[in-house]
């Protein structure tokens, strides 16, 4: 077959996951499944990112279009552009407004006893959706994932562990409120068995050079590792829960960062083939390291990284000391000038997590460039200290929650079971 080319900017999409490299450094930025790294100092272009990813962007129109539909004001995120591109999420609300059903699915890989604040993005803008669009919600935990790249038996990094890291990370998932009635969150080691058809069938659809143009495999890698994109492609198809779909037309709509498109860019690209609905897709901005907006934040380096357990003092003290500030080298320039809000980690947290619209652009005209408070602008320790008084309380009540969360709850969570929506 030809390969599809992505034209215009972004404005037509692209499926093909022929003859593609996706994985490699390009423009100065590489974004992986596994690696998040810009040279610049601004972070991910993201506009050159939806031209070699051949995905939409979510344009004003789309939005307009969802609030009509919903009765409901668009969700900060979507406003603000942190979810900013897709993969036919017009097709989503065509099935809504024709009110035929349509699932969400997202999913989480267990590498640390805690989530940190960049994973409670795509759960609390999914929660967000399932609440919205009143849907039912798949939720994958790639346990086998983590063991086959962080698996190290003479280290003791057992694929036991992270089964229960699995199980830990379902606590903070709970703690963001899902619907039990309309959410099923599975383990792979443990659903494998029923899911195994339908990940066969995908596995049969790729060829090796695909997956190595998606994901950049190199020779060394396990052959599990090679095999593992069919396993996370499976959910995006309702044959994978026979429990809750009787209807195999009924189309997946996954919310997830960008990182995470290669995996289904191929998944659309074999669908038809399968006989099998494309899944929808939108794609969130990367919630940047608090060392700066180079790369996402990790679970693995606690100087980049605010845990959902951290507590008050130690999320004050992390901000304090490690939040890359975008302010002026000196108190006089900072206050002539203002900071470089683009690459301020304090401001870009904020435009994450502040819901208050009046708030964040007091911040931006006080504490960045332009007229407002010119000649006296605000210093960043003003900055972070609205920071930190943001983020404590948004830790505080997930803390909460998660303590509510028992082995019961999360039994139920996990029961094969028929949903209710």
């Amino acid at each position: 077959r030809t390969p599809t080319r992505t034209v215009n900017r972004g404005d037509m999409a692209t499926d093909s996951a022929d003859n593609v490299d996706l994985a490699s450094k390009q423009d100065g930025q590489v974004v992986t499944p596994w690696e998040v790294e810009a040279d610049a100092d601004e972070g991910i272009d993201y506009e050159k990112l939806i031209v070699r990813f051949g995905s939409q962007r979510i344009s004003p129109e789309l939005i307009e279009r969802m609030e009509k539909l919903t009765g409901k004001k668009a969700h900060p995120w979507l406003r603000r552009g942190i979810f900013f591109s897709h993969r036919d999420f017009e097709k989503i609300l065509d099935l809504y407004e024709a009110k035929k059903p349509f699932y969400l699915y997202t999913g989480r890989g267990p590498s640390s006893d805690a989530l940190h604040m960049g994973h409670l993005i795509p759960f609390m803008f999914t929660k967000w959706l399932q609440d919205t669009f009143s849907v039912p919600l798949v939720i994958q935990i790639t346990d086998d994932e983590k063991y086959l790249w962080k698996g190290d038996l003479e280290k003791g990094i057992t694929l036991e562990k992270f089964y229960h890291l699995g199980r830990e990370n379902t606590r903070d998932i709970i703690a963001c409120g899902f619907d039990v009635n309309k959410t099923f969150i599975f383990s792979n080691l443990e659903y494998m068995g029923t899911m195994y058809p339908t990940v066969v069938k995908i596995q049969k659809a790729i060829t090796y050079n695909q997956a190595k143009g998606c994901f950049g495999f190199v020779m060394e890698d396990s052959i599990g590792k090679s095999a593992f994109p069919a396993t996370q492609a499976a959910p995006s198809f309702p044959a994978c829960f026979p429990h809750l779909f009787s209807d195999q037309e009924t189309q997946c709509l996954i919310p997830c960062a960008i990182d995470q498109d290669p995996y289904f860019r191929m998944t659309r690209d074999l669908a038809p083939r399968i006989g099998w609905k494309k899944p929808a897709l939108m794609h969130s901005k990367f919630f940047p390291a608090l060392t700066g907006s180079k790369t996402k934040m990790s679970a693995s380096d606690a100087t980049t990284t605010i845990y959902v357990s951290d507590t008050p003092d130690e999320i004050k003290t992390k901000v304090n000391k490690y939040a890359f500030s975008g302010g002026q080298f000196d108190q006089e320039q900072q206050k002539a000038l203002g900071a470089d809000l683009e690459v301020d980690v304090a401001y870009q947290w904020m435009f994450f997590f502040c819901d208050d619209d009046e708030k964040l652009k007091k911040l931006a005209d006080e504490y960045g460039p332009g007229p407002v408070r010119a000649g006296n602008k605000m210093m960043t320790g003003e900055a972070k200290k609205l920071l930190i008084e943001t983020l404590q309380p948004i830790i505080a009540r997930h803390q909460t929650a998660r303590a509510a969360v028992t082995d019961d709850m999360v039994d139920a969570f996990m029961a094969v079971r028929k949903l209710n929506w």
